[in-house]
């Protein structure tokens, strides 16, 4: 069995969710259906970015069965940690899971943002850490049930399809691409040589 294959899915609506404050201080938990329920509440979740050697960005087309944003583009993988989870710890188990990456993750920065999924009804109210790692090649396992094609994009390139079409693309993705960029000055230039 590999990694990102489970014995028995997982309802991933059901697991709990961190609620945060406007600080991004926890205040409580729910499930993650309730969390993105209107109006929604605000909750802890993070972004995974990965670069390569050439500042490229992974992007996933997110999965058809998704109760949020399906069939979009979006970063690597997103998720929610558990109530008091490090967020790195369960970013790292959520790339494992979605595409069968392993790589050194670090922390970015946050980026806070709300949007409605007019396809679906679903609310983001998310306190969206950012976190970026290195990574080349094809993903050795991308889960189906999760992604439904994959692609690398230069940022600039990325940058500008994204106001030109911005609703082939998650809400949060420039915004998580923003602050991956900016983070320390130097963007992904900063992370150390990981595997692939």
């Amino acid at each position: 069995m590999t990694s990102n294959q489970a014995a028995t899915p997982v309802d991933r609506e059901t697991l709990p969710v961190e609620l945060v404050d406007e600080r991004g201080r926890p205040v409580g938990s729910c499930s993650v259906l309730v969390a993105h329920t209107a109006p929604g509440q605000l909750h802890r979740a993070f972004s995974v970015l990965l670069f390569d050697a050439a500042g490229r960005v992974l992007l996933q087309q997110r999965a058809a069965v998704k109760t949020r944003f399906p069939l979009r583009w979006s970063n690597a993988c997103c998720g929610h940690p558990e109530p008091g989870e490090p967020v790195p710890v369960a970013a790292a188990r959520r790339l494992d899971e979605e595409l069968g990456v392993r790589t050194v993750l670090t922390e970015a920065g946050v980026h806070r943002y709300d949007a409605l999924d007019p396809a679906t009804g679903r609310i983001e109210r998310e306190w969206d850490h950012v976190v970026i790692g290195r990574f080349a090649g094809a993903p050795p396992q991308p889960d189906p049930a999760e992604i439904a094609d994959w692609a690398w994009v230069a940022p600039d390139q990325l940058t500008a399809a994204l106001a030109a079409d911005p609703e082939k693309y998650t809400p949060w993705l420039g915004g998580v691409l923003a602050v991956a960029l900016a983070s320390d000055g130097t963007g992904p230039q900063r992370l150390s040589p990981g595997p692939g």
